[in-house]
């Protein structure tokens, strides 16, 4: 069954390249970054495993932890984080499950039934500390994924949660952000935006990012 946006994310135990995690445990209050490829040895992949290495800085600073997933056992990760670590220039500082067994897969629902095989487990989870889930992106295996995106999804996931207010379309941190429709008061405006805000229509509010 499908995980939708804003469900409680299932725990799972299973074993790793830094020994076995269990999800909640491991996670703790941290936001995390699951994300999931078809098996080791694979090219666009091992580009991505090193640009979330070379990223954990700018994950560090939001409080997420970063999780990746592979149906290869952990033998066969260690040989591919050499690899990884070889190409990339780095080190690889971050576990990557070994879901041989497709536990962990099939938990999150990331094999579509109609998929050859395993192909179509290349999906980024955006996960929050109560453990709901807040972002789904599956890529095609042709296609690298844009951590860029991932980070500025999360950068205006943490402003929102904490703010009245929606980022609009390309919006970057910093830049002016979107008063929720349901404020209407013109005292309650006043005390959550004292740096105002243009009303471009009625429902359509922009203010200055509030935590800028």
């Amino acid at each position: 069954m499908a995980i939708r946006l804003g469900d409680t994310v299932p725990n799972f135990t299973q074993a790793s390249s830094q020994g076995d995690i269990n999800f909640y445990e491991w996670a703790g209050d941290s936001w995390v970054v699951l994300f999931s490829h078809p098996k080791d040895y694979t090219p666009v992949c091992t580009t991505e495993l090193g640009e979330v290495a070379r990223l954990q800085p700018e994950f560090n600073k939001r409080n997420v932890k970063t999780l990746a997933l592979s149906v290869d056992d952990t033998e066969s990760h260690l040989g591919w984080i050499k690899d990884i670590e070889e190409t990339q220039k780095l080190t690889l500082n971050y576990p990557i499950l070994a879901d041989g067994d497709r536990k962990v897969s099939d938990l999150y629902d990331m094999i579509h039934p109609n998929s050859l095989l395993n192909l179509t487990v290349r999906t980024v989870f955006i996960i929050d500390p109560n453990k709901k889930l807040r972002l789904t992106l599956t890529y095609p295996a042709s296609t690298g994924r844009n951590f860029d995106e991932i980070l500025r999804v999360i950068n205006s996931l943490q402003l929102t949660d904490k703010y009245s207010v929606a980022t609009p379309a390309n919006w970057k941190d910093g830049q002016d952000c979107v008063i929720v429709p349901s404020i209407k008061d013109p005292k309650e405006l006043q005390e959550k935006f004292p740096k105002g805000y243009i009303q471009v229509k009625p429902y359509l509010r922009l203010t200055p990012q509030p935590n800028k």
